[in-house]
């Protein structure tokens, strides 16, 4: 059911107070005007501006109402099968006389054959209406209006067209997620700067996108950079990574797979967990969007929920996506200080989490587990948990090498055997600094930084597994139970040596048999 049915549901079953959350006021009142005109109904506008107009079927003269009050005294007073489209009456509710006269009006029209619908960007409403009224969510432009709104600007007078039909259909991809106002804009942009609208323009509605995207207060999008080489080691993950590479393709669907809902990410910071997070946007080529949960909380009752629900409403747009969710153990652990707000939202998420049917593939990581809720964690939510442990010396050479070759440096001119030793018990982020002192160590010494640099950077450390020994200890602990998959392929036989990787080692080797 689109939305002018929706709506016109609601007509013929005498529902008289229809409150529609969308800050697209052009696109909503074209989809009132269409169900109207479906039904046979009149439609009439008011707004404190320029105060009743005709939408569409009213004969006759007009009433007048410059103030919400009277406006609502005249649709009482009118005659006829109407509807009655209040714009930015939202903005009355703070006033006691009108709210009470809205809700008079609402329980009156029930008797009769006319109907109220509000526009309003926001669904917070008065406690005083919430029984009087239906809420309606708007929803964005398909992808069938975004390439409606490009096939009348590809009509402009002397525009010179030169998209392929794949190009078209890429153009109208990147514009999901945006409003038709927006597409519109960022189209008008794409002809104007050359006078010509071709696949070249994809890159730069892609870019005006992700701009939009960061304006909407919670999500962040980020550019899908990274590849499965610049993450060393977690060979188990990327192996089950790289089996869904196609999970969001049609032949998929085709085949019967569900898309993916998610994975989990737990463990020892400084292990790649938010660098994996940008390598999935990569390897699978799909929009990353970083869901900021502090960005969320906002001081009125109701607004952190509605954030919430926006966020998760502009991810589904823009699907298939990932839906990035970094240190949730600090964004979600539950707190008595806030009025019950970050369990509502969590909660939120959590619902949308589990019964969301657009895909959007979520990643979440988190450092501390006992912050967590049990829920969070149980099968259902995330297809898997993976904990990212404490890389083996195999990884700590791959971790190395991909350092090493970031900064354009020949991998075979440094002992990787004898780094991949002396940083037993250091996390991929210690490697990287090692790396880099060792260069400015070199840089200003006006030669080339080498392996006795980066050894010596090694020993100036102390790593996470000395200086936060008894919570990793305690993380390694959870891995132990059984309770999540070791990202990690098991070390060459051998290296069992590396007192530091046995726990995790023993827990994999156990998973595969």
């Amino acid at each position: 059911m689109d939305f002018e049915q929706e709506l016109d549901t609601y007509l013929r079953a005498r529902f008289t107070l229809v409150v529609i959350v969308s800050s697209e006021e052009e696109r909503a009142l074209e989809a009132v005007r269409g169900a109207c005109e479906r039904s046979g109904r009149a439609c009439l506008a008011w707004d404190v501006a320029d105060g009743f107009q005709v939408l569409g079927g009213w004969s006759g003269p007009l009433p007048v109402a410059k103030d919400p009050l009277t406006a609502l005294e005249q649709v009482e007073k009118a005659e006829g099968d109407t509807v009655y489209v209040l714009k930015d009456f939202h903005e009355a509710w703070s006033n006691p006389q009108v709210k009470r006269k809205l809700r008079n009006a609402a329980q009156r029209l029930k008797f009769g054959r006319k109907s109220l619908i509000i526009t309003t960007p926001g669904a917070r409403l008065p406690a005083e209406l919430r029984d009087e009224a239906v809420v309606v969510e708007f929803p964005a432009p398909t992808a069938a209006e975004i390439e409606a709104v490009l096939e009348r600007l590809l009509h402009t007078p002397g525009l010179k067209v030169k998209l392929t039909p794949l190009g078209r259909e890429k153009l109208v991809q990147a514009a999901l997620g945006l409003s038709a106002s927006q597409a519109q804009r960022v189209y008008a942009r794409a002809i104007v700067s050359d006078g010509v609208i071709d696949d070249r323009d994809i890159e730069q509605v892609s870019h005006a996108k992700q701009q939009i995207i960061r304006e909407s207060e919670a999500l962040e999008y980020y550019p899908a950079t990274e590849t499965p080489d610049d993450v060393g080691g977690l060979g188990v993950l990327k192996r089950w990574l790289g089996l869904r590479e196609k999970a969001f393709t049609q032949e998929a669907r085709q085949y019967g797979l569900p898309a993916p809902k998610g994975i989990a990410l737990i463990g020892i910071p400084g292990t790649g967990k938010s660098l994996t997070a940008k390598m999935i946007g990569g390897m699978w080529r799909l929009p990353l969007l970083r869901l900021d949960v502090g960005a969320l909380f906002g001081s009125l009752v109701g607004e952190s929920e509605e954030r919430a629900r926006r966020a998760l409403r502009l991810a589904e747009t823009v699907a298939p996506c990932l839906v990035w969710i970094d240190e949730m153990e600090k964004a979600l652990a539950h707190s008595g200080l806030d009025s019950g707000t970050s369990q509502r939202v969590f909660g939120t998420i959590l619902t949308w989490m589990q019964e969301k049917t657009a895909p959007c593939f979520v990643v979440a990581t988190a450092n501390d587990i006992t912050s967590l809720p049990p829920e969070l964690l149980r099968k259902g939510r995330f297809d898997e948990i993976f904990f990212l442990d404490l890389p083996g010396l195999a990884e700590r050479m791959e971790i190395f090498t991909v350092h090493l070759r970031k900064r354009r440096r020949l991998v075979q001119d440094y002992d990787l055997k004898r780094l991949g030793r002396e940083s037993q018990g250091y996390v991929g982020a210690e490697i990287e600094q090692a790396v880099i002192d060792a260069m400015y160590e070199g840089f200003n010494q006006a030669r080339e930084f080498t392996t006795e640099d980066i050894s010596a950077a090694l020993k100036r450390q102390v790593p996470l597994s000395i200086s936060q020994r008894e919570t990793i200890s305690a993380l390694r602990s959870w891995l132990r139970e059984g309770r999540a998959l070791s990202a990690s392929l098991p070390e060459e036989s051998g290296s069992g040596q590396d007192s530091l990787q046995g726990p995790a080692l023993e827990i994999h080797h156990a998973s595969l048999k």
